[in-house]
């Protein structure tokens, strides 16, 4: 039998309320200074230089100087994921637990919010306007807890360049995204559409972040798929 990862070191970590908000306002893939991340955190200065050399010797973080300052931003790409999986998970474990309630959401940063990397596909506000248009357009059909590609769909997709019969599966699925409270498109028809977005240059990946730039020919062009 293998031996599993230990990831409670990390999980311990990310699960102080403090630490877990001066990492969320990374997820942008900006750099900030101790003291930003004190007040966006609403420590002291000393608890947060505390905390912050915890996240660097964890290697959740790393610091870097510039003009005379010392900043912090996230580490690498595989950080802002955890977080990004991690927000996506309690979201959606509390609406499977109390579908009645609404769950409080931690406020992304703007670019995260737009478009990000999830998974593999595209998240955030775009993705969550693309799944809810191939919907109504009939290009996707869901049934309980299945998404299917419609004949419909597989056409339009072809026009695209993206030929759904050599796809590997899962095709098409239900993503959660914590950011909208509402799917957006996984599987592998969901990573080649982000693959499509990113070789026609509508979208750009941003440093260690997981937002991704929408250029204004790129936030045309995707608004304009699966409209009448």
């Amino acid at each position: 039998m293998e031996e599993a990862p230990c990831i409670s070191q990390i999980a311990s970590l990310l699960a102080e309320p403090k630490r877990t908000a001066m990492l969320w306002s990374l997820m942008d893939g900006s750099a900030k200074t101790a003291d930003e991340l004190a007040m966006l955190a609403g420590l002291s200065a000393a608890s947060a230089n505390a905390h912050l050399a915890r996240l660097i010797g964890s290697g959740l973080l790393r610091s870097e100087a510039k003009r005379g300052k010392r900043l912090f931003r996230m580490a690498a790409v595989d950080v802002c994921a955890a977080v990004d999986a991690l927000a996506c998970t309690t979201l959606a474990c509390a609406a499977r637990n109390a579908p009645q309630v609404s769950p409080r959401v931690s406020l992304a940063p703007p670019p995260l919010r737009r478009a990000r990397l999830c998974q593999g596909h595209l998240g955030g506000e775009l993705a969550a306007g693309l799944y809810q248009r191939m919907l109504e357009a009939g290009w996707i059909d869901r049934y309980e807890q299945r998404t299917d590609v419609t004949v419909t769909g597989a056409q339009h997709f072809a026009t695209l360049g993206i030929f759904i019969q050599a796809l590997s599966a899962p095709l098409a699925c239900d993503c959660f995204d914590w950011s909208q409270q509402q799917p957006h498109l996984g599987g592998a028809l969901g990573a080649g559409l982000l693959q499509l977005f990113l070789q026609c240059g509508w979208i750009n990946a941003v440093n260690e972040s997981r937002a991704l730039l929408v250029t204004d020919l790129g936030l045309a062009e995707i608004n304009r798929l699966a409209t009448a």
